[in-house]
Parts: C-alpha cells; sequence; structure tokens
C-alpha cells in the first residue's frame, strides 16, 4: 500500500493543477514583501523576515490555498478519467479499496507540501529582512505582529513550523471533500467547483451560530486560535475521516 502511494504521489506532481499550485505557494510570499500597501491593510512594517510567513499564510489561506487543494485533490482521480486510464488501472490485482485509498493518501499529501513551499518561500524572501532575533511577533503568535517583547530566531521558527502545520491539517478535509466530488462526478472540474462550493456554503452558515463550532470554515483560522486546537483538530480529524469513507463507499459502487 505505501509503495503504490508513493506512485500515486509521484503521478500527483506531474498534473497540470498540482505544479500551477506549487508554483503560486512559491511566488505569494515574494510578492508580499514587495506589496506596498502592507501597511495599509495589515498596519505592518516589516521588521523581521519571521514576518513574511505569517502574511502568505493570512492571504493564502483566505481562498487561494483552499483552491489550490480542491484543484489538485479534484484531479488526481479526474485525470484517470480523463485520459482513460482508469478502467486498465482497475482490471490490475488490486482492489478499488486500496487504490482509492492510496489517491485519498497523495491528496492529503499535496496540502503539507504546499504549505513547505510557502514556508520555504517565505523564508527565501525574508532573508533580506533578516531572520535573526527581534522585538515583536511573527504574527502567528502571542501579540500578533506586535509581539510581547523579543523573540529568538527559534521561537519565531517554532511558532512559524506549528502554523503552518496546523494550517496544512485544516486544508485536509478540502482535499478529502474534492475527492469525493471527483468520484462522485468522475470530472475534474464539477468535483472541484463542488468542494468550493461546499467551503463557501459553509462560510455563510456562520449566520446560524448554533452551527457555527461544528462547520469545517470554522477551523480553517486554527493555526491563529491554539486555544481551539483540540476541538479544531477533532472535528478536522471527523471530517477527514468522513469524506475519505465516503470516496472509498462511493468508489467501491460506482461503474467505471
Amino acid at each position: 500500500m505505501l509503495r503504490f502511494t508513493g506512485w500515486e504521489i509521484v503521478k500527483m506532481l506531474h498534473l497540470r493543477s498540482v505544479r500551477l499550485g506549487l508554483a503560486a505557494a512559491f511566488v505569494l510570499p515574494i510578492i508580499w514583501t514587495l506589496a506596498p500597501g502592507l501597511k495599509k491593510v495589515y498596519g505592518l512594517v516589516l521588521v523581521s523576515g519571521w514576518q513574511v510567513p505569517s502574511l502568505a499564510l493570512l492571504a493564502g489561506m483566505e481562498f487561494l490555498y483552499p483552491f489550490l487543494i480542491a484543484m489538485a485533490a479534484a484531479e488526481v482521480l479526474g485525470a484517470e478519467v480523463s485520459m482513460g486510464t482508469l478502467k486498465p488501472l482497475l482490471l490490475r490485482p488490486l482492489s478499488r479499496t486500496r487504490f482509492i485509498g492510496a489517491k485519498l493518501l497523495a491528496a492529503l499529501f499535496y496540502p503539507l507540501l504546499v504549505l513547505a513551499v510557502s514556508l520555504a518561500a517565505s523564508l527565501l524572501a525574508g532573508l533580506p529582512h533578516g531572520l535573526g532575533g527581534f522585538f515583536g511577533g511573527t504574527g502567528l503568535g502571542a501579540g500578533g505582529f506586535a509581539g510581547v517583547g523579543f523573540l529568538t530566531a527559534g521561537g519565531a521558527l517554532a511558532e512559524t513550523v506549528k502554523a503552518y502545520l496546523l494550517a496544512a491539517l485544516t486544508l485536509m478535509p478540502i482535499a478529502a471533500l474534492s475527492l469525493m466530488f471527483a468520484v462522485w462526478f468522475s470530472n475534474t472540474t464539477a468535483a472541484a467547483l463542488g468542494a468550493i462550493a461546499t467551503v463557501l456554503l459553509m462560510r455563510l452558515l456562520v449566520a446560524f451560530p448554533a452551527l457555527e463550532p461544528l462547520l469545517l470554515t470554522s477551523y480553517l483560522n486554527l493555526y491563529l486560535h491554539p486555544k481551539d486546537l483540540a476541538m479544531g483538530l477533532s472535528l478536522l480529524f471527523i471530517y477527514t475521516l468522513g469524506f475519505g469513507l465516503l470516496a472509498v463507499m462511493l468508489f467501491e459502487r460506482k461503474d467505471v
């Protein structure tokens, strides 16, 4: 299973949407360091390179990263359908469950890869501003960008890595949701649009206070609210597992 999953990850990296997503994740932090309106939008003047990763995360998690994840996860299966390679693959001595399970694991790996690329680009873009200790905050820990005093480079790195890891975990349910729609519709575009439409609908449901704590979208900014960690991670796991199991069940019963 692990060997097949590795093969699926390699195949995924050759997909156009995946390469486009990785390129966007790399370029975004660099663009933000050059943006002239940082003070107007965020009330921030960069005093350290450690503040660049938070800018990329705050901007990307609003829509860009969820969209990139939905597109790539949908194409993981949709590409097989469009190229006509799905049926020949299912003729091999591999169960449907293991096949779609490997696709799911590859899709869940993609958010980690996107955020890792974004973090690497952020640190690269932050080099001219320095990556040593400084008075202020990363924007991802206590005190926001103002901080609570002197922050060491090690402390800044720990805050940043933790935030990026949490952000990747919050994107995993979207990957599983998009793959589920890909199984359902057998079409990349329809699956990605279905996933994004579901996320946008959940954002609108915040008008119902009783539902807000149960919505996936309520935890897309979990990296900024570690006090909700236990509840957030539990729900994210339930959503990811639920969408993943639905994808497996639909694929087992789907006529391809």
